[in-house]
């Protein structure tokens, strides 16, 4: 990319007048969010399907799950630093062909090697493509706006556990596991060519230099926000990983019941990432502290609410709303902390979180084989709390030096 706007100024000037509404441009990078979260996520509910026509367990078959994790939280941020002087639409839709390819040779992969290796090519463009496209989408609005834009394009990404998921992993059972692959890579040609029309040319100023990027990432404060990011995303993945189980053998539900309720989840996930944005755009830190709190407290409520079905079902819809309605904030605060590199920071922020998914679901493994399964929600209210105390500390300690 070339250089990265401060975003603690107007956004960068477009080339052209604007003509489109502002949620057209920003769609577009939605369908693209669409399309990587189907790729991320489908391979769960397929996975027996990629098995046994590969000839593979299914905990190697599980690995392509694991090896896409470390792709985004290794890869991302390389790959973000080797293309930092490409104009940024430009290396949207050069992320976008890298996708098409990835999930290209999926369809048409003859062994799981070469599966693996499709699956790292999809990985590489998931933290740069979110990164990059963060940056973009909040300087296409008004200041006071940015984290809404974020939101809108982050959207895509909660959309396809709702929509995206269930509907490929039906492809999938029905019309052969190739044929998931297919279709997401028609979703990625979608959001190509919606890239190229309606994404307009920024101005941007001089790229700053590799060190200087990479120096921007050393601020200590920035990152302490990515651990507080971190520990956001361990909480949410300790229970989260062990849901199903936690639901039939502890609230009674049918094994049927339960994908119903992972929707119902992802509809609070999806209205909480949009009314996120909006608080993030009103009060930026106290929303964030106030969004951690509530998870830590829905948690500890869910300690008691998980022998009910419907007070656990209400339980469930407000934890998904509540725990992504602090990531827009979370993504624009740690932008703004990297001024010089807000796009290197923002697609390290998508790495912490990986690391953080992969983190909790350990921790969550942990638990259940050492204390008990009902011990999920309290211990990822630990977590949470964590986060809280160094978000609180964050904000008072700002608050003192604007006061000095």
């Amino acid at each position: 990319m070339n250089a990265i706007p401060n975003l603690n100024k107007e956004p960068a000037r477009v080339e052209k007048t604007r003509k489109e509404p502002f949620p057209i441009s920003i769609l577009s990078l939605t369908v693209g969010a669409f399309a990587i979260g189907m790729t991320e996520f489908v391979i769960m509910g397929i996975l027996p399907n990629v098995a046994k026509d590969l000839q593979v367990s299914i905990s190697t078959a599980g690995q392509l799950i694991t090896m896409y994790a470390l792709g985004v939280a290794v890869g991302a941020p390389i790959l973000t630093i080797l293309t930092q002087r490409i104009p940024q639409k430009k290396l949207l839709c050069l992320l976008m062909v890298l996708f098409i390819l990835g999930n290209g040779i999926s369809v048409f992969a003859p062994n799981y090697a070469v599966l693996m290796v499709a699956r790292i090519i999809t990985a590489l463009t998931h933290g740069t493509f979110f990164g990059v496209g963060a940056v973009i989408a909040s300087n296409l609005v008004k200041p006071n706006k940015r984290a809404g834009a974020v939101s809108i394009m982050m959207a895509g990404l909660t959309i396809a556990n709702i929509v995206g998921v269930p509907l490929g992993t039906f492809i999938g059972q029905y019309m052969g596991w190739r044929a998931s692959f297919a279709a997401i890579a028609v979703m990625g040609v979608a959001a190509l060519i919606g890239i190229l029309i309606f994404i307009p040319k920024i101005k941007q100023d001089k790229p700053a230099s590799v060190i200087q990027q990479i120096s921007a990432l050393a601020n200590p404060k920035l990152l302490l926000f990515l651990l507080i990011g971190a520990l956001g995303n361990a909480s949410l993945f300790t229970v989260f990983t062990y849901i199903a189980p936690l639901l039939m053998e502890v609230t009674g539900f049918a094994e049927h019941s339960v994908t119903w309720i992972l929707v119902l989840f992802g509809c609070g996930v999806t209205i909480g990432n949009i009314v996120g944005g909006k608080l993030a755009d009103w009060k930026l830190m106290p929303s964030i502290v106030g969004l951690y709190f509530a998870v830590s407290v829905i948690l500890t409520i869910f300690s008691f609410t998980m022998h009910s079905p419907v007070a656990a079902v209400i339980t469930i819809f407000f934890w998904g709303l509540v725990s992504f309605a602090v990531m827009p904030g979370l993504q624009i605060r740690i932008m703004s902390l990297a001024q010089s590199a807000p796009a290197l920071a923002s697609t390290t922020s998508h790495s912490a979180g990986n690391l953080g998914n992969a983190t909790g679901a350990f921790i969550g493994g942990w638990v259940i084989s050492h204390l008990a399964i009902t011990s999920l929600p309290w211990v990822g209210a630990v977590l949470v709390g964590l986060g809280l105390v160094l978000g609180i500390a964050c904000y008072v300690a700002e608050r003192k030096e604007r006061v000095a």
